[in-house]
């Protein structure tokens, strides 16, 4: 079991993964508060801090890949999770500022053990972050006058916005220097969920939750 009332924000844009993922969890001994996508998960870890998340990739408004790179530069110390059927394996995707991967479709089990590890207390202070590691997500601008797709960039470090074409691969991790303070900042590129996975991966594909005993009949599977 969970340290006890071990408080977990999960984000999920699909209201029926979110009441699936609540049931099980509560269940299971957690603390649960639910966030529909990125904007809305750091409203509520403003309200109070989480002791894990469990997060999305794919979400309108403000991404999974962006929410997690925002905790991990603001609450270094909050332990993540990220979560999506666009990628296979247990691998956390690179540049994904997340401690573990869970791939929905995969038995609850093997998500309950990552919740379970990253918890425990005896694990909390080899969690150690740094916030260098975590790009910035952003979206395409659209094109230049020249025909260029570009971004605009706000560097961490100064606050000034200054735009940077995209002439390689945009589903790459980026390094550049900020053009007034000269910091360095790595940054990727924000895919559509419809889109190819940004680094690597596969496409989303349905997939079923195998719920613990006890929740088969009160709670159907729902695809994801």
């Amino acid at each position: 079991m969970p340290t006890e009332n071990a408080k977990l924000l999960i984000v999920d844009d699909t209201a029926p993964i979110r009441a699936l993922f609540s049931a099980i969890l509560t269940q299971s001994g957690y603390t649960v508060r639910l966030a529909e996508d990125g904007f809305s998960a750091l409203a509520a870890i403003r309200n109070q801090v989480p002791d894990l998340i469990l997060s999305d990739l794919y979400m309108p408004g403000m991404s999974g890949f962006e929410l997690l790179s925002v905790v991990r530069r603001r609450f270094p110390s909050i332990p993540a999770i990220a979560m999506s059927g666009a990628f296979s394996g247990d691998s956390v995707p690179p540049g994904v500022a997340a401690d573990a991967f869970y791939e929905k479709g995969s038995a609850i089990s093997y998500l309950l053990d990552m919740l379970e590890a990253l918890i425990r207390p005896e694990r909390m202070p080899a969690i150690e972050h740094s916030s260098a590691s975590a790009p910035i997500w952003i979206a395409k601008n659209g094109h230049d006058p020249a025909g260029e797709p570009y971004v605009m960039i706000a560097c961490p470090e100064c606050l000034r916005a200054f735009p940077q074409s995209l002439k390689e691969d945009a589903r790459a991790i980026h390094e550049t220097d900020c053009i007034f303070c000269r910091a360095t900042i790595h940054y990727a590129i924000v895919q559509s969920a419809d889109s190819a996975p940004p680094l690597g991966g596969r496409h989303p594909t349905a997939g079923r939750f195998s719920a613990p005993s006890g929740l088969e009949a009160s709670h159907s599977p729902c695809a994801v």
